[in-house]
């Protein structure tokens, strides 16, 4: 249980992971906790939204692997929390809770919901499996533990892996078409939500997924190009769609794969990049030497760029990708 005295706000991921991690910390909390998430696409803090978070006693943040500044900078007037994943430096200023900072293989931590639940000793639950099915999805099957911790799951609640992704895709489908206040919304939700049936019964997460459905068809019905053996797509869309293309192109092929996506901001673009066999932890600390928002873990690297910077990143990623196969 979270025993915290005075305000407290919950920074937290827009993905299933973050969602289901705030969810799970609003049940261990004892008092009001406000949720809040920095505008969708974005893994930084304004200097505006940094004093916001400074006027709380308490900061929790979960699934979210802001700049080291951002946090010390925070810390300076509020008790900050971290629970994560992500690759990231250990911030001492702080209690930061994330296995992976301190050395641990990412393959032991797939989700937040599980650093979470090893942290505060909890049973697995759904909002834990669907964490780490979230972030992981087909690739949850490759892991001996967490393959079979899913399939008891399954087996008691007489649910299938497909049943499980499709709640994954419509808890998604809220940032996915950027209703940033339905995110914020959702782990208020999520915390009543206690199995499938009540997840299916959100309505509007339903029509988003309708909607999400026909743009990725359309999308993935066009082949990426391939530079030097590594799949490239450029979208231009305001869906919030890139994650789940990469990760679709590059399970389905097995290769490398790079998505740029210039319709999501005005002056900014994304790319996410993904692999099987590369480890990105260089290239994302490369990103964010350069000034990017980026972030990532092991396989897949996100990062926000400067639209005049975008092709040379991009040839950048695709290099690191050949130099490390």
């Amino acid at each position: 249980m979270l025993d915290l005295v005075g305000s407290t706000l919950l920074i937290h991921h827009w993905d299933t992971d973050g969602l289901c991690s705030a969810a799970i910390i609003l049940d261990q909390f004892k008092g009001d906790m406000e949720t809040w998430t920095p505008p969708l696409g974005t893994f930084s803090l304004t200097q505006d939204e940094i004093a916001k978070a400074q006027g709380y006693k308490n900061v929790i943040i979960c699934d979210m692997a802001l700049p080291v500044s951002n946090v010390q900078s925070v810390a300076k007037k509020s008790k900050v929390i971290i629970f994560d994943h992500h690759h990231q430096k250990l911030i001492e200023e702080v209690e930061h809770i994330n296995p992976v900072a301190r050395g641990a293989k990412g393959e032991a931590y797939p989700s937040t919901t599980w650093v979470i639940k090893e942290s505060l000793g909890l049973q697995v639950s759904l909002r834990i499996i669907l964490g780490f099915v979230g972030d992981w999805e087909q690739r949850i099957k490759e892991s001996p533990l967490f393959w079979e911790i899913t399939q008891r799951y399954l087996k008691d609640k007489g649910m299938d892996f497909d049943d499980l992704l499709e709640l994954v895709y419509r808890i998604d489908s809220n940032y996915k078409v950027g209703d940033r206040i339905a995110v914020m919304k959702a782990p208020h939700l999520l915390r009543r939500y206690n199995n499938r049936a009540d997840i299916m019964s959100n309505d509007k997460w339903k029509q988003n997924l309708q909607k999400l459905d026909i743009k990725l068809e359309t999308v993935l019905s066009e082949p990426p190009e391939i530079i030097d053996g590594v799949q490239v797509k450029r979208l231009d869309t305001p869906y919030a769609i890139i994650s789940q293309v990469t990760r679709r192109l590059a399970w389905d092929s097995g290769n490398d794969t790079i998505v740029v996506n210039t319709g999501f901001f005005d002056d900014q673009d994304q790319l996410y990049s993904r692999s099987l066999t590369v480890d990105m932890y260089h290239l994302i600390e490369r990103a964010k030497k350069k000034g990017y928002n980026a972030g990532g873990k092991k396989d897949v690297i996100g990062a926000i760029i400067p639209k005049t910077e975008t092709e040379k990143f991009l040839a950048e990623t695709i290099e690191y990708l050949k130099k490390n196969r």
